[in-house]
């Protein structure tokens, strides 16, 4: 992707997390989108093919992020940026409890099944890329594809309570729990 296509598309990034500080998911127009972002319409379809494949590239970031930090990359070229730590789930919990791009918006919004889809899928392959640093001795006979949905599972509804508790405790002590449930 050339700058100016990347420009292009974090202006459309931003233009709609904007929105969904303000708006929720279902009720935003792709027409909302593009006027915010000051881009066409054929720009906005040649880069997304729908609002819906909007929020599934949102998510797509959130976790190329998360990929990239864990695979000890520096250097992000995506629309989150921080400092990394050791764990990929405390990661993820910081960028939740500072509600990095109105993420929190989006976990806990009415009509937020399309982005909880998306955010356990990409929930999934971390999990698979982590597993083998995460696993504990006494789940070892366990099929690797049960403990991939099990945890996965168990951090979005995590991340839904903890966002829900205004992000109490701690992004530290809440991933700590999770940790030691998995």
């Amino acid at each position: 992707m050339d700058r100016r296509q990347r420009k292009t598309r974090e202006a459309i990034f931003k233009a709609f997390i904007d929105l969904l500080s303000h708006k929720n998911f279902s009720l935003i127009t792709v027409g909302e989108i593009i006027d915010k972002a000051d881009v066409g319409r054929a720009t906005f379809y040649a880069h997304f093919e729908t609002k819906d494949f909007l929020l599934k590239e949102l998510c797509g970031e959130l976790f190329c992020h998360l990929t990239d930090a864990a695979h000890g990359e520096r250097e992000h070229k995506h629309i989150f940026e921080c400092d990394a730590t050791d764990s990929v789930f405390m990661h993820l919990f910081k960028h939740l409890e500072k509600n990095d791009n109105q993420i929190l918006e989006l976990l806990q919004c009415e009509n937020n099944e399309l982005f909880l889809k998306y955010f356990k899928s990409e929930l999934l392959t971390l999990v698979d890329s982590q597993l083998d640093d995460i696993i504990k001795e006494n789940h070892k006979n366990l099929p690797r594809e049960f403990l991939v949905n099990h945890i996965a599972s168990t951090f979005v509804e995590t991340a839904k309570w903890w966002a829900g508790n205004k992000c109490q405790p701690s992004a530290e002590k809440i991933t700590n729990y999770f940790l030691s449930v998995i």
